[in-house]
């Protein structure tokens, strides 16, 4: 019991809690614009005979094809997957790279063991082989 009352009191768990309850608020207020804004827009423009875009559909012998529906559902997810990649996504990629190029400037790797040295480092902590300083490195 002690082990799980300290899963739940991480602040991971919490802040996972948050985004789940954050994001499908989200995703009910982007299926509402959809649904009252954006598609009955649609509808208007293309002249079509139903008020509600979601009963939009075709019959071909006999079958049912209800399109409108699904072109609700999928306006909504490039909405929320457009929001998440400009507002997620790219920072996080930003944010990573700049960590990286940070570690770049400040570590290199031994060509015989592959360990990460310090750049200013004449001698490999790991192996003790000699290093090339990256200014006298040959070109080829």
């Amino acid at each position: 019991m002690g082990g799980f009352k300290k899963f739940l009191l991480r602040g991971n768990i919490v802040e996972l809690a948050v985004a789940v309850i954050v994001g499908a608020t989200f995703s009910g207020l982007v299926q509402a614009l959809v649904r009252d804004l954006i598609t009955p827009l649609i509808g208007a423009v293309t002249g079509g005979r139903e008020p509600d875009f979601a009963q939009y559909s075709f019959t071909v012998n006999g079958s049912e094809f209800k399109y409108g529906d699904f072109l609700n559902h999928l306006i909504s997810f490039m909405i929320i997957a457009a929001v998440v990649y400009w507002l997620v996504v790219l920072p996080m990629t930003r944010l990573v790279s700049l960590f990286d190029r940070d570690k770049e400037a400040t570590t290199k790797q031994c060509p015989e063991c592959l360990s990460d040295v310090p750049a200013e480092a004449s001698r490999c902590a790991h192996c003790t082989v000699e290093l090339v300083p990256r200014s006298e490195k040959p070109l080829a």
